[in-house]
């Protein structure tokens, strides 16, 4: 597994590569993270491999260069190398691995022209998009084999140019925690039996359109004065504190509490105490945490968009609005009213989260390995040349 980041850095990816690790091994594998980092966290976890690097403010990710000597020696040694960043860690993939005639799996977890608007609102689309463009179908015609999570993603990789296969294996979860949650007891956070508790588990982070989904929240607290929302998740600290400063200028200030970042194995017990997960992202490509939240057997509130709109199913396993305040508050205000038509949404979401269990998509994995190493033909020599005319493109 290569990454650009890992723990302690928490995210959706980091999560998805530590769980995929330990059911690998589980059946018998050997799995190796190659990342970059201080070489303290080298002792964390058996298996990972930190290479020096920059650190990027507080982000979580580091720059580098290059891999250690020892790092790239004990990568060449491997099977496959599955590439989880396309940029950092893929260029070291096609520079490593092709030379050692190793298959390359790649798999795209993220929308990087929507983060690209996130981060860098100033930048036009175009530059941004043409940036990508330059770049992701060069590198995803350099590997191997390409995994999207869902078809939702596959059809933005066509979007964006990208003409090699994608096959389609969707991120896991380990479910049975969730399934199995208890909630933790209202009381204990100052809250009544009749209140009616939505829950955002996440980072706090521009792509997640936390604004839009405070501002729809105030206007549905307007209908439903019991209704209370409890944000949990961290940030970058600036980004935070805007986000916190916005939460106190709306009316339904009182209602919103922020509650930081939960330790993982608690999370399951907060999602069991709510009524209902909401999410305002348009950037997912396969957000777990909406799979979590099903698991759990909560209804989803959320915005017609790839990864969100691939999991629920408006008006069977929760609801999805346009990209409009004044709609997701009214579908919001509508789910918060109707306890009965919630109860049975969660039931079908908590039905539905099945398929994503990380012992049957991790197997599917597994499959797709097996194959790629049946059918596997070194491209002989072309690897300097795949990987300049990538860097040529991206350059241009």
């Amino acid at each position: 597994m290569m990454v650009d980041s890992y723990k302690p850095y928490v995210s959706g990816i980091t999560n998805y590569v530590e769980l995929n690790k330990r059911y690998f091994e589980k059946a018998g594998h050997e799995v190796f993270v190659f990342t970059f980092g201080e070489e303290k966290y080298q002792r964390a976890e058996p298996g990972v491999i930190y290479s020096k690097g920059v650190p990027l403010a507080d982000s979580g990710f580091y720059l580098s260069l290059r891999y250690s000597q020892a790092a790239k020696k004990l990568l060449q040694e491997m099977d496959i190398a599955h590439v989880h960043h396309p940029f950092l860690s893929g260029r070291f993939a096609l520079r490593y691995c092709r030379a050692a005639q190793i298959p390359i799996v790649f798999t795209n977890h993220t929308r990087y022209d929507l983060y690209a608007e996130a981060y860098l609102p100033m930048m036009p689309k175009e530059i941004s998009r043409g940036a990508l463009q330059a770049y992701l179908p060069a590198f995803c015609q350099a590997v191997d084999l390409v995994i999207a999570p869902s078809a939702g993603l596959k059809e933005a990789l066509r979007q964006l140019d990208v003409k090699a296969d994608i096959t389609i294996v969707p991120n896991g979860v380990e479910l049975k925690r969730f399934l199995r949650a208890k909630p933790l007891p209202r009381a204990e956070f100052g809250y009544d039996a009749d209140n009616i508790l939505l829950i955002y588990a996440g980072r706090l982070a521009p792509e997640k359109n936390l604004p839009f989904l405070l501002r729809a929240f105030a206007g549905a607290a307007q209908a439903v004065p019991n209704a209370r929302l409890l944000v949990a998740g961290s940030g970058i600290r600036q980004y935070e504190e805007e986000i916190k400063t916005l939460a106190g200028e709306l009316d339904a200030r009182g209602q919103i509490r922020f509650i930081g970042k939960i330790p993982y194995e608690q999370l399951p017990n907060y999602l069991a105490m709510c009524d209902i997960f909401v999410t305002a992202s348009v950037t997912e490509v396969h957000p777990l945490s909406v799979i979590e939240a099903q698991g759990t057997g909560l209804p989803v509130m959320g915005i017609h968009s790839v990864g969100v709109g691939d999991i629920v199913q408006d008006g069977v396993t929760g609801l999805l609005a346009t990209h409009d305040l004044s709609a997701f508050a009214a579908k919001l205000t509508r789910l918060c009213l109707e306890p009965q038509r919630r109860a049975k949404m969660g039931e079908a979401a908590r039905r539905t989260s099945l398929i994503y269990d990380i012992s049957r998509t991790s197997r599917l994995t597994l499959q797709e390995y097996e194959k790629l190493k049946e059918s596997y033909k070194p491209r002989k020599g072309d690897w300097a040349l795949q990987l300049k005319k990538l860097l040529a493109e991206f350059e241009r």
